[in-house]
């Protein structure tokens, strides 16, 4: 690859965004790594664009070809070029141009990056700017899901200045609780309370990552998520089911392999159609696209699904829980990174 060069071949371009100014910056390189050793390069010219942790943004310049991708060890390198963002991405033929943008938590899955290529009515993989904003925002995601038929566990959130005059005692929510930050995933700066001394300190943590708060009630049930691909034709893969190595299903469960994924999950046929038609509905509600995952907590005593939340781009390792359960449904790692890739070239615009 050259800098700034936008190819004069007939294969589509592709630019693999990853790193990122958020906490999930390595999560995101990982991910990253492996969408493009999946990426078929003949039909795809592949341009690798690091975002460092300050923000700024390089031109990772190297030749993709097998030999090259199978050097990279597990994560790739924050290095190369440095870039104007938007001298660079409108170098391009933006009528050959997709850009994948494998960015997870603030600054880039929660519809800043999406709102960028917009500007340039470049295509992109993943939800818009509206559904991006609102996933991220476990708040106000959780307040559009109350006006719908999904169950929720009981919530109530908090701004970071108000922790240290909060009543403990007030809090109208009983049993265990998890604390999390409005904007962040892979469960980083997520504690589980079980005793309410503790309930500010876990609130300080959380307000590292947000000024925003969770407060949750703990939920007995079983974690079970659904995959869904929207290509054209919109799809809900087989559920999973994650039993946690940890207290909880935590950053190191997540992506340290010490949780059991049990897929697929061990439920009837009706449960799973039932979780699937309840995975869908959320996904249409929130007006995603492209992808998500959505999570759940199945209480079998009670035989009710309880939606957890909705990753608009979910993590894409080797043993992330999206590409697995898509794998369990029939659609390989290599498959599934090029669908995601044909959908917005493909998209008819709205008129």
């Amino acid at each position: 690859m050259k800098a700034f060069s936008n190819g004069t071949n007939s294969r589509l371009k592709v630019i693999v965004i990853y790193g990122g100014n958020s906490p999930e910056h390595d999560v995101s390189r990982t991910s990253a790594l492996h969408i493009v050793k999946a990426i078929d390069l003949s039909i795809y010219e592949t341009n690798l664009v690091a975002i460092d942790q300050s923000g700024l943004w390089y031109e990772f310049a190297h030749d993709l070809s097998s030999d090259e991708q199978s050097s990279y060890c597990d994560i790739l390198p924050v290095a190369g070029s440095p870039i104007n963002p938007i001298d660079y991405l409108t170098s391009f033929d933006t009528e050959k141009l997709v850009v994948f943008p494998a960015l997870h938590g603030p600054n880039g899955e929660d519809g800043t990056i999406q709102g960028l290529l917009e500007l340039f009515n470049i295509a992109y993989v993943g939800s818009k700017v509206l559904s991006s904003a609102i996933c991220m925002d476990k708040i106000k995601c959780k307040e559009l899901l109350s006006v719908s038929e999904l169950l929720q566990t009981k919530w109530t959130s908090i701004h970071k200045n108000s922790i240290e005059k909060l009543d403990v005692a007030s809090v109208d929510l009983i049993g265990d609780l998890f604390i999390k930050p409005a904007n962040m995933g892979s469960s980083i700066g997520v504690t589980k309370v079980t005793d309410r001394d503790n309930l500010k300190s876990a609130l300080n943590e959380a307000a590292k990552y947000d000024e925003w708060l969770i407060i949750e009630e703990a939920v007995k049930g079983r974690e079970i998520e659904v995959a869904i691909l929207d290509n054209g034709e919109l799809k809900a893969s087989l559920p999973g089911e994650i039993i946690p190595g940890a207290e909880f299903y935590n950053y190191e469960d997540k992506y340290d392999d010490g949780a059991f994924l049990q897929i697929p999950a061990n439920l009837t046929e009706s449960e799973i159609a039932e979780v699937q038609d309840l995975a869908l509905t959320a996904f249409k509600l929130l007006r995603c696209r492209g992808l998500a995952r959505v999570d759940f907590f199945f209480d079998e005593i009670g035989h009710q699904w309880f939606i957890n939340e909705i990753n608009t781009m979910p993590g894409f390792t080797p043993i992330s829980m999206y590409p697995k359960l898509w794998d369990a449904t029939g659609i390989s790692y290599p498959k599934l990174v090029n669908l995601l890739l044909q959908g917005p070239l493909n998209e008819i615009p709205m008129e």
